[in-house]
């Protein structure tokens, strides 16, 4: 089977899968208009043709996933956890600080997977829209990605170590609840949700084949009990690099403001 043969034949199936998933949705939509609103549904036509794009793009990313992302991410995790790459015996477990390129290509893969996640941008340009300008967009998805590059990181060191799960998530909601008592009022929920809509399409398949690979890939880790928990570093620490970034943009406002007022009295 050729190359065109073999997508094609792996997309039917991703195609009626999707579709069952996203039907159940759409007859909801459906009724609630027709049967609780009772009002009539304005151009169908056109809302159908959105709806076959989205059941489309969510077959296409789903079936890109399984035949290129996944095997890639395997591959790399064997890759850089390969004895004669670390300059280890065979079987052997080296130091933490031996598996430095597993930590960089982690936060590599959090910060590209984040920027690009279709969730974020969308909550993005909505703080910009609401706000009026004072959240501008792409500060903020740089803000979350540097979050979720630093979380996978470290769950990935995490997973290397051995160290229990808990520490880590204790710690890091700790470190939350104190930056909340200090962060402004306006950036809270967003950074709250920030931290949610990093867990979507493309950042949860990516970094669970990641952690997974990397827990297979370590002598005396267990994929079930080690592979999984990076998705929680990646909700987790968007939440504190929000508001750290809010902390810090309103203290340079701050700043500047004191700056001017003492060029002006001078």
């Amino acid at each position: 089977m050729t190359g065109i043969g073999q997508a094609a034949a792996d997309l039917a199936p991703a195609l009626l899968q999707t579709l069952s998933d996203v039907l159940p949705i759409i007859l909801l939509l459906f009724v609630f208009q027709i049967v609780v609103l009772r009002r009539p549904l304005r151009h169908p036509g056109r809302k159908l043709i959105g709806l076959g794009y989205v059941v489309a793009g969510l077959a296409l990313f789903g079936a890109g996933l399984e035949s290129a992302l996944f095997p890639l991410g395997r591959s790399m995790a064997a890759q850089l956890t390969a004895p004669d790459f670390l300059g280890l015996a065979e079987g052997e477990m080296g130091p933490p600080s031996a598996y430095l390129w597993v930590y960089v290509f982690a936060a590599a893969i959090g910060f590209a997977t984040t920027v690009a996640e279709p969730a974020l941008i969308t909550v993005s340009i909505k703080a910009e829209q609401v706000s009026a300008g004072t959240i501008r967009a792409f500060p903020l998805r740089l803000a979350v990605a540097l979050g979720v590059a630093v979380g996978v990181a470290l769950g990935t060191y995490r997973i290397v170590s051995g160290t229990p799960l808990h520490w880590y998530i204790m710690a890091g909601y700790l470190l939350v609840a104190a930056q909340t008592i200090w962060a402004q009022r306006v950036m809270i929920p967003i950074a709250y949700d920030s931290g949610g809509v990093t867990t979507s399409t493309v950042t949860v398949p990516v970094v669970s084949a990641l952690g997974i690979s990397l827990a297979a890939a370590i002598p005396g880790r267990s994929p079930l009990v080690d592979g999984f928990g990076l998705i929680a570093f990646a909700s987790l620490f968007p939440i504190i690099s929000v508001l750290a970034y809010a902390w810090t943009a309103a203290w340079l406002l701050r700043y500047r403001r004191w700056t001017r007022r003492r060029e002006r009295t001078s």
